[in-house]
């Protein structure tokens, strides 16, 4: 591994992330611990019927991103090269699901029943077998040059594909194999906002998010604009985000809540996590100007959940 990663694997590792080949990682979730310990699943689950316990939560590219979004948890590197930019640090999409699976199994040996009691055999035999990828833990997604390699490979092996992208990247997203369902993270309702949220690294950054979120309407799977609020930042002017929202046609709106965890820590604070009753009012107004409909929400995990559709799609 070269010099300018070695620092920031080293801190990664320290907060329990588990690091496949060059550039990616997988790290446990707090609601599969919760799930298998308490049975106490996350709002995946609650909506979408992913198993929090059998749910790979993963990155083809932990620490590199094309924005620094102040609320991001993502550890930022020191030297901005990506290693995508050298052949000989592209990592196989089925290399990197291997190692997935290989860490899965080391992260589930923790809580194998033998030793921990409050965990059924049941439940932990369940686990063995993942029904879930989230390509969702850190860092930007689309800059792994064999994306749709690693969704088709996903699928292969069984796996529902959760995909979560900034949308800066619109060349991507127009070319993507479709996975079971497609994010796209709106942090700001307007370019000014976006700049102060996101310190984007690139000058077209709020342009191409744009075109991403047209995209959204020629995709036939569910599709999900994410809206990740931070009270006293990007947690305004909800008539603007409408808007935008509106000119992808998404399938769910999500109102999230911002948690004050990781990175983010240097930049904000807890009186910046919003309380949910404060997201649900901000979801309310949301629902307001694009006629969507508040469907569900789950108070943990600080989301609320709006569609035109009566329920969500399950995958089951």
């Amino acid at each position: 591994m070269e010099d300018w990663f070695k620092n920031e694997f080293k801190i990664l590792k320290k907060q329990k992330y588990h690091i496949i080949g060059h550039h990616s990682a997988i790290k446990k979730c707090r609601w599969t611990h919760n799930s298998l310990i308490k049975n106490e699943p996350c709002y995946k689950e609650k909506f979408y019927g992913l198993k929090s316990h059998r749910c790979l939560q993963m990155s083809p590219s932990v620490i590199w991103c094309t924005n620094n979004c102040l609320y991001c948890w993502r550890v930022r590197p020191q030297d901005k090269l990506f290693p995508f930019n050298n052949p000989k640090y592209i990592d196989d999409p089925e290399y990197i699901l291997d190692g997935c699976y290989y860490e899965w199994k080391r992260i589930l040996s923790g809580y194998k029943p033998s030793s921990n009691k409050k965990v059924s055999w049941e439940k932990w035999n369940e686990a063995q077998n993942p029904f879930s990828i989230a390509i969702s833990l850190s860092g930007e997604p689309t800059l792994y040059p064999n994306l749709n390699g690693l969704i088709e490979a996903s699928f292969k092996r069984g796996l529902k594909v959760f995909l979560v992208s900034n949308g800066t990247r619109p060349d991507v997203i127009e070319s993507l194999l479709p996975p079971s369902q497609l994010y796209i993270s709106l942090s700001a309702p307007n370019k000014k906002i976006y700049g102060k949220t996101c310190w984007p690294s690139f000058k077209t950054n709020w342009d191409n998010l744009q075109k991403s979120i047209e995209l959204l309407s020629t995709f036939s799977n569910p599709t999900t604009i994410r809206l990740t609020l931070v009270k006293g930042l990007n947690m305004v002017n909800p008539e603007e985000y409408a808007k935008i929202i509106l000119k992808g046609n998404p399938t769910y709106i999500e109102c999230k809540g911002y948690v004050n965890v990781g990175n983010s820590r240097k930049y904000l604070t807890m009186e910046n996590m919003p309380f949910h009753y404060e997201i649900v009012e901000f979801a309310k107004k949301i629902a307001e100007f694009t006629g969507y409909n508040i469907i569900d929400d789950h108070p943990p995990s600080r989301v609320v959940l709006l569609s035109r559709l009566k329920k969500p799609i399950r995958f089951s």
